[in-house]
């Protein structure tokens, strides 16, 4: 077995049973993100389209990891990351806002909410594959 087999072989098996949530009101950003993630991951994946599904969605499906827009109908991204942070099921699960919403009070009104991480759209897919394996990557090391 090659090299480069071999750690294409360790990386899906180390995705397997990995689940993500990924909450914009977008289509277009849902789509991106859905499209980059299974084009370059194995990772289950989950969608929902605003802040109230979102956690819903959440408390149900006991993610790996979500990315979560800010700006949302009916439940902002800040209000649903406080919401999950309510539940001991959610209270470890990496966050990470992924919005256009980059002004210094608008990060830290996120951090302030529990997120664990806020990036700024548009984001480039590789940097968006880098971000999702190294924050599941990490959680699945602390769990073994």
């Amino acid at each position: 077995m090659s090299d480069t087999q071999y750690k294409s072989q360790r990386k899906t098996a180390q995705q397997s049973g990995q689940k993500i949530l990924l909450v914009d009101d977008s289509s277009t950003t849902l789509l991106i993100e859905e499209m980059t993630l299974r084009e370059h991951t194995q990772y289950e994946l989950v969608l929902a389209r605003d802040g109230e599904e979102a956690v819903e969605k959440a408390i149900a499906e006991q993610p790996n990891l979500i990315l979560m827009d800010v700006i949302m109908p009916r439940m902002n991204g800040f209000d649903a990351c406080r919401e999950m942070r309510k539940h001991e099921a959610l209270r470890k699960v990496p966050i990470i806002m992924v919005t256009s919403r980059g002004e210094s009070c608008n990060v830290e009104q996120g951090f302030e909410s529990g997120c664990n991480d806020y990036v700024t759209k548009p984001i480039n897919g590789a940097e968006l594959v880098e971000i999702v394996n190294g924050y599941l990557l990490v959680t699945q090391g602390q769990s073994q």
